[in-house]
C-alpha cells in the first residue's frame, strides 16, 4: 500500500528511571474499577493509576468525568516529571518491549503510529467503540497533553523486523520490572540513528498494523487530533504531535488470545432439562466428567445445573464471511439469540462476559452462586481470524478477544508537544 506518510515514526518517551519503574508500574486504566485502582495505589504515591485514573485522589463522590479529575491527572503527571520519577528521553527512539508471563514471551516495538494511516485504515480496526468511553479519554488526553495508554497492535510476522528487534534487545534493557499478574516487562531503547532508520524502514514497509486492544484509546487520539487541527485553523500553535499516537506492535504469531466466555442470567423461561432438549436440536451434547475447555473450533462447553457439557455444532456454517465464521457468531446465531432472545449482546443486560484469564472456575462460581443461570466457554478467536475481519473492514461481535498478557501503564508515555 503506497501512502504519502510514514506508517510509524520514533518518539521521545516519557518513562520511569530504572530505580523508579517498580513504584510507577500499574495496570492499564481500563482493566480495573475505581475501587480496585484505589486499592492498588494505596501507599504508592507514584503509582501511575494516579495519572490514568486520577479520580482515586479525589473524594469518593467525585464525578470521574469532571474537569477536576482530568486536572488532577495533569498535576500528578507534572509532579512525577518534575521530581524525575519520570524522565523524557532526548532522542526520538523506538522502544523494544518484551513481556514474559510464565513460559510465554512476546516482544514488540513501541512506536508513534500515523493518524493519517489510522484514518485511511492502514491501522485497522475490528470493533465498535462507546462514545462515552471515547470522550473520557479525549478529555483526559487533552488535559494531560500526553498519550499515557499505549494501543496494543499486531503486524504480520516479518523476518527482517524480527532480526532487527533481536539485535536491539541483546544487551541489558533500560529496565526490567514485574507488573500485574506477575508479568515481567523489559524495555530497550533504540536511539542510534542508523538503527532507528533501519527499524523505521522495515516497519514502514508493512502493509498494515492491526489494533488488537485499545480501540477507545486510538479513537480518542483521533478526536484529539481533529480538535487540535481545528485549533491550528484558528491560528493556535499546537505542533504536529497529535498526528501520531502511541502504539506497541507485536508479531501476530506471538500474541496470545484467550477465550472470552459468556454467562446468561436466566434460562429463557425453560427448565434445565428443557434447555438441554432445545440445545440438542443444533448441537451434539455430551456430559463431561470434569471441567474442560473446548479443544477445537465449533465446539463449546456449557455449564448448567452443576454439570458441564461439551457442545458440538452439527453443521458448522461454511460461510466465506469472516465474521459469520467466528465461533462466537455461530453460537450467537444457533443458540444465544433463538433460545434466549438476546439479539444484541452489546446492550442486553441478561448476558455478561468473562475473560478466559479467570478460568472455568469463574464460570462455575457465577452459575452456582445464582448470579447467572448458564455459562458458555468458547474456543479462542485466532489472530488470523481477527486480521481477516479487519482486512475486510468488518466488525467483530463484542468481547470476541481477550489478549493476555497485557501491557502495563506508566512505562512509556508520549507527550504531545515536540
Amino acid at each position: 500500500m503506497t501512502t504519502a506518510h510514514d506508517l510509524v515514526r520514533p518518539f521521545r518517551a516519557l518513562r520511569p528511571r530504572p530505580e523508579t519503574a517498580a513504584a510507577v508500574i500499574a495496570p492499564l486504566y481500563d482493566v480495573v474499577s475505581t475501587a480496585e485502582a484505589r486499592a492498588i495505589a494505596a501507599g504508592r504515591p507514584d503509582c501511575f493509576l494516579r495519572i490514568s485514573r486520577p479520580e482515586i485522589d479525589l473524594p469518593a463522590d467525585t464525578d470521574p468525568h469532571s474537569s477536576a479529575v482530568y486536572a488532577r491527572g495533569a498535576e500528578n503527571l507534572t509532579r512525577l516529571a518534575e521530581s524525575r520519577v519520570l524522565v523524557r528521553d532526548d532522542l526520538p527512539s523506538f522502544y523494544i518491549w518484551r513481556l514474559t508471563s510464565g513460559s510465554h514471551v512476546q516482544t514488540g516495538i513501541a512506536v508513534a503510529a500515523s493518524m493519517a494511516a489510522y484514518e485511511q485504515n492502514q491501522v485497522r480496526k475490528h470493533e465498535l467503540t462507546r462514545p462515552d468511553k471515547e470522550t473520557d479519554r479525549v478529555e483526559h488526553m487533552d488535559a494531560l497533553n500526553a498519550q499515557v495508554g499505549p494501543v496494543l497492535c499486531a503486524h504480520r510476522s516479518d523476518a527482517r523486523i524480527d532480526a532487527l528487534v533481536a539485535d536491539a534487545s541483546t544487551g541489558p534493557p533500560l529496565f526490567e520490572v514485574e507488573g500485574p499478574n506477575s508479568v515481567v516487562h523489559a524495555l530497550w531503547q533504540v536511539d542510534a540513528p542508523e538503527a532507528v532508520g533501519e527499524l523505521g524502514d522495515a516497519l514502514n514497509a508493512l502493509d498494515a498494523l492491526y489494533i488488537a486492544d485499545g480501540h477507545h484509546r486510538s479513537a480518542a487520539a483521533a478526536r484529539v487530533a481533529a480538535r487540535r487541527r481545528q485549533r491550528m485553523r484558528e491560528g493556535a500553535d499546537v505542533g504536529d504531535n497529535h498526528e501520531y499516537f502511541l502504539v506497541v506492535t507485536f508479531p501476530h504469531d506471538e500474541l496470545r488470545i484467550l477465550d472470552y466466555n459468556r454467562v446468561i442470567a436466566d434460562l429463557g423461561g425453560r427448565t434445565p432439562t428443557e434447555l438441554l432438549e432445545a440445545v440438542y436440536q443444533d448441537f451434539e451434547v455430551e456430559p463431561l466428567p470434569s471441567p474442560s475447555k473446548p479443544g477445537e473450533p465449533a465446539t463449546y462447553a456449557m455449564y448448567l445445573d452443576r454439570q458441564w457439557y461439551r457442545l458440538r455444532l452439527r453443521e458448522a456454517d461454511g460461510s466465506d464471511d469472516p465474521v459469520a465464521a467466528l465461533d462466537i457468531s455461530r453460537l450467537q446465531r444457533a443458540l444465544i439469540e433463538p433460545l434466549f432472545g438476546i439479539a444484541d449482546p452489546r446492550i442486553d443486560e441478561r448476558i455478561d462476559f468473562v475473560g478466559g484469564i479467570r478460568g472455568l472456575e469463574e464460570l462455575e462460581r457465577r452459575v452456582d452462586s445464582g448470579d447467572a443461570a448458564v455459562a458458555y466457554a468458547l474456543y479462542p478467536t485466532s489472530m488470523e481470524q481477527l486480521m481477516a475481519v479487519a482486512d475486510a473492514e468488518l466488525l467483530m461481535p463484542p468481547k470476541s478477544t481477550w489478549f493476555e498478557p497485557k501491557l502495563a501503564g506508566g512505562l512509556l508515555s508520549r507527550v504531545l508537544d515536540t
